[in-house]
């Protein structure tokens, strides 16, 4: 069985959160956190990882409180394509289950797709 999920998110809105040091944090991993460290925390590649975590919620037919999403980790392979690494209970329920992560923005904003399987 298939479900997906997808989110939109305005760019000026995270680069808001941003000047909140606690933000990054709050809703990020810590090997989330050294790649947008790379990336010099781009708003655009911030926003495009905070949409993917709820995308990857609402394939599940889950709400932001079913998972700290720092649990659900949005990194990329040497091609550039995004995948998931999950961690604590996130992990645990979700470990028989493959998905699917397309991420893209614009100028202004940032959506991510995910597709569970």
């Amino acid at each position: 069985m298939f479900s997906v999920g997808i989110d939109l998110v305005e760019i000026c809105r995270i680069e808001k959160s941003l000047e909140n040091p606690a933000f990054l944090k709050k809703y990020f991993g810590k090997n989330e956190i050294l790649e947008l460290k790379l990336k010099s925390f781009k708003a655009e590649s911030v926003a495009g990882a905070f949409c993917a975590k709820e995308a990857f919620l609402k394939s599940l037919e889950k709400g932001l409180g079913a998972y700290s999403l720092n649990e659900i980790e949005v990194l990329h392979k040497k091609s550039g394509a995004p995948y998931f690494l999950l961690s604590g209970k996130a992990k645990q329920e979700n470990e028989n289950k493959n998905f699917s992560l397309s991420i893209t923005h614009t100028k202004d904003l940032a959506q991510a797709i995910v597709i569970a399987q």
